[in-house]
């Protein structure tokens, strides 16, 4: 009896342990999809403001038709890659960054270009929609930041013992970071 009971007992914390780490793997899991709707929603923003911010340059300067094309084929691009919050392996989101990075790219480049158009830059549109470009990329950055936290308490609970055995039970895997590409690592050269 007493041999029974010892099992009974080791069988319940087992399954106590077990259960409040699938709780929590599953509340860190809903956390980290939620802060990567966030990111999406931001990029989102960003894509929706290009077509207005390329037709009020268009519309007041006789601009470089090569910068603005380029912008419109990266957010083309940027937009047409889609990764869901279950496929957020590194990989995955590498490809998703480049394609974003090339964007960010083709939009600093047509924003430092404007320099060159003194109409364009007294635009009072113009202006509103840079302001609302360098916002959006300000809520991008605090996105990622707040998808990486809350991926770092993710990935910190699904490796740590003993809940990695309830993970690996269960299936729950590691999630990718946002990570700098490597051409950030270059300061930006403006020539005017």
């Amino acid at each position: 009896m007493k041999r029974f009971f010892s099992y009974a007992v080791a069988a319940l914390l087992v399954y106590s342990l077990s259960g409040c780490s699938y709780n929590k793997m599953v509340q860190l899991d809903e956390t980290v999809k939620g802060k990567w709707a966030a990111v999406q929603s931001d990029y989102q923003r960003r894509a929706d403001l290009i077509p207005n911010l390329v037709n009020s340059v268009k519309g007041a300067a006789n601009f470089e038709k090569s910068t603005l094309t380029d912008v419109i084929n990266a957010r083309a691009s940027a937009t047409s890659m889609k990764l869901s919050a279950d496929d957020l392996t590194p990989e995955n989101i590498k490809k998703f960054q480049a394609a974003q990075d090339q964007l960010g790219g083709t939009l600093s480049r047509l924003l430092v270009s404007v320099e060159k158009y003194p109409d364009l830059k007294a635009n009072q549109n113009f202006l509103e929609l840079q302001s609302q470009i360098e916002g959006t990329e300000n809520r991008i950055k605090v996105s990622r930041n707040d998808f990486n936290d809350a991926t770092r308490g993710y990935n910190s609970t699904v490796r740590s013992f003993p809940a990695n055995l309830t993970a690996k039970l269960f299936g729950f895997k590691e999630k990718g970071y946002f990570e700098a590409s490597a051409a950030s690592q270059n300061a930006p050269t403006v020539q005017f």
